[in-house]
């Protein structure tokens, strides 16, 4: 089984015309190979910024990022799941997971969408899913290219608690299946003590890395009261923002 790319972040400036400074200077990240990683912070921090630049999509900025020693842009595809689950309305759960590579055999197609747990609901429409169930057929869509880089952008954003922890359990059974590089952006410390092996956690303009936590005990099978001390960790360096 292959593993996921080491990533480097090296960032010298990215600036938006409507800011007055830029949203990164000077901002630099290596990430090791098949490690799930959390970008913790505030909204209008950089996070999703950053994910876009990781995933080669956004190549405004000075600097590099270098997916296994090759510039992000140039990189294999990553497998990106935003916060919105952008799924073809006019296809069906099985049609959307096929529509992203073609070669996708039905069998397939309906063994990801079990996996995720949605056997039987192959034929249904978007319209016809729970948002929680079309979560999950963005993340069955994302894990069927196989990717070895995998990019979450608040995933689980607007679900309630139970069907997110429900979420973080199935993202976590595929992660060690695929084991991608995965970086996660999200707001809430809960969802990095529950699904990461290390939190990053950002603030301030530029954006400046405030704490940096790698955890020990594997992801999944960490007690609550350490994933409680863990959320409380990052909630407090999430705190201490910068100017």
């Amino acid at each position: 089984m292959s593993s996921g790319p080491r990533l480097e972040i090296d960032v010298e400036g990215k600036k938006f015309d409507f800011l007055p400074t830029p949203l990164l200077d000077g901002f630099r990240l290596e990430i090791e190979p098949s490690s799930v990683v959390a970008l913790v912070g505030p909204s209008g921090v950089g996070k999703s910024t950053l994910l876009r630049m990781i995933g080669g999509v956004d190549t405004l900025f000075s600097g590099r990022v270098l997916v296994d020693g090759v510039v992000a842009a140039e990189a294999p595809p990553a497998g990106f799941v935003f916060q919105d689950p952008r799924l073809l309305p006019w296809l069906t759960a099985l049609d959307n997971i096929r529509a992203v590579r073609p070669e996708t055999t039905e069998s397939e197609a309906e063994a990801m969408l079990m996996r995720v747990g949605l056997k039987g609901f192959e034929r249904y429409y978007p319209h016809e899913l729970s948002g929680g169930m079309q979560r999950r057929v963005a993340l069955a869509r994302a894990f069927s290219v196989n990717p070895r880089l995998l990019l979450l952008d608040e995933p689980f954003v607007s679900l309630d608690r139970t069907l997110v922890v429900e979420m973080e359990q199935v993202l976590l059974t595929l992660i060690e299946t695929n084991r991608p590089t995965v970086l996660l952006v999200t707001h809430l410390p809960e969802d990095a003590a529950t699904v990461a092996d290390r939190a990053v956690v950002l603030s301030g303009r530029p954006a400046k890395i405030v704490a940096d936590y790698r955890f020990a005990s594997a992801a999944g099978q960490r007690p609550r009261a350490e994933r409680e001390h863990i959320a409380n960790q990052i909630a407090g360096a999430a705190a201490e923002r910068l100017p």
